[in-house]
């Protein structure tokens, strides 16, 4: 089990030096979520990549011996390195040698809930651990040995376990493709249900700890799990609102973002962003108590922007204002981010304001109208409660009298009920 290690990020432009460091803080958090003691952190300028190492051979010693010197039993790399690079590493240093993507990986194995969080976990992993899997068997290959009485090279009992492992992954890789893809099917279903009852989406997205579940829990008195720490949830997660004009909404949580987070958990977490792409409009939270705010935001636009949800109507929410003590700070945030919402998910602070914008954005979909039913026409009656919100009822003679708020699709399946407002009026007169 890892227990120490020392992470390394490469720097091959000194203008990229900040940015690099940050990565590297970042990092150090990711690595943490593992409970995996870190003993330093080793900012590397590079001027040439160098393929066996990415940096050249007299700097790896060195690392290798600082790494032993802090009784690391771990290096992890900021940059992504390639199965021959981690190979080269490990051989060097006897010790594990992971990069971010590896790092994430094991995180999310660890958060990881429901049926698709897993299935989309799994497969981010075997589609990772396949082009690494000769560095598992090379022993076997020095083990082999020669040749046969034929003159020709027999293959090494190394290579032999590694086609098989390599056919065992690939069936493995397209079994949970498939499985994935009826849980994206049953998903499917299930959004084609909301939008043949009309019912308005969010999805909430935002870097990672930025306090979108607490957010969601506190609007919806939902009980996702939420906690100061990175990824805390995987899981998409749904639930209904109702707006103070009567109109249901559906919020649903999305996994954080992070930055470099590696294109293949893009692709494998696309069901689960799905809801991002999908929905009427998103909901970006941001951590106002963060110093990394403006970076975190671009992040996520970016995701967003591979997703093809960089279009979507978006309301900022700026989080945990209560954390914010300094007003020169808080002045600037509102400078960065105009027309923002100014939060805490803990205290309810700006929440009241936040659902008023939900109801303003969505008041297209409805409308406030007035019914006369008879009373015989249960079914109408019914309709009209079940599918939108019911602000009066009176009764005349044998008629019921509705004034309700309801979405438009309803509108015209109800159109012979219709009361216009100047019939009201006259019979008030």
């Amino acid at each position: 089990m890892v227990e120490k290690a020392m992470l390394i990020g490469f720097c091959f432009d000194k203008s990229e030096e900040a940015e690099t460091q940050l990565l590297l803080t970042e990092l150090e958090e990711l690595v943490d979520t593992l409970e995996i003691g870190v003993t330093g952190i080793e900012l590397v300028r590079v001027r040439d990549t160098n393929k066996r190492f990415i940096c050249g051979t007299g700097k790896a010693d060195e690392l290798v011996e600082l790494a032993r010197a802090r009784g690391c039993d771990c290096m992890v790399f900021d940059n992504e390195i390639s199965p021959m690079q981690q190979r080269n590493w490990e051989e060097l240093s006897d010790m594990t040698v992971i990069d971010r993507e590896e790092v994430i990986l094991d995180i999310f194995a660890k958060r990881a809930r429901t049926k698709e969080a897993r299935l989309q976990v799994d497969l981010a992993r075997m589609q990772y651990a396949l082009p690494r899997m000769a560095r598992m068997w090379g022993h076997l290959d020095r083990e082999g040995g020669g040749g046969t009485g034929g003159g020709g090279a027999s293959r090494g009992m190394g290579e032999q376990q590694i086609e098989i492992d390599r056919r065992l992954a690939r069936k493995r890789i397209s079994r949970l493709k498939a499985e994935l893809e009826e849980v994206r099917k049953q998903r499917a279903t299930q959004r084609k249900e909301r939008q043949t009852n009309n019912v308005a989406t969010a999805a909430i997205v935002g870097y990672t700890n930025a306090g979108k579940s607490t957010l969601l829990n506190k609007l919806a008195g939902a009980d996702v799990m939420e906690a100061d720490m990175l990824f805390a949830t995987l899981d998409p997660t749904t639930r209904r609102i109702e707006l103070e004009n009567g109109q249901d909404l559906l919020l649903s949580d999305t996994v954080g973002f992070v930055r470099n987070l590696p294109h293949r958990l893009v692709e494998s977490f696309k069901a689960t962003l799905e809801e991002a792409i999908l929905a009427d409009f998103l909901i970006h939270v941001l951590d106002a108590s963060s110093h990394e705010i403006v970076d975190h935001y671009h992040t996520t636009r970016k995701v967003l922007g591979e997703l093809g949800a960089d279009e979507k109507r978006v309301i900022i929410v700026l989080n945990k204002v209560d954390r914010v003590s300094d007003p020169a700070i808080l002045n600037g945030l509102r400078a960065d981010f105009p027309g923002a919402f100014e939060t805490s998910a803990v205290t309810g602070q700006g929440l009241e304001d936040l659902t008023a914008r939900f109801t303003g954005l969505l008041a297209d979909r409805v409308k406030k109208l007035t019914y006369r039913i008879p009373q015989a026409r249960g079914d109408v009656s019914g309709l009209i409660y079940r599918e939108g919100k019911v602000l009066e009822t009176e009764y005349d003679g044998n008629d019921i009298i509705l004034i309700a708020i309801v979405p438009n699709s309803l509108e015209g399946q109800l159109g012979e009920f219709l009361e216009e407002e100047d019939d009201r009026e006259q019979e008030e007169d």
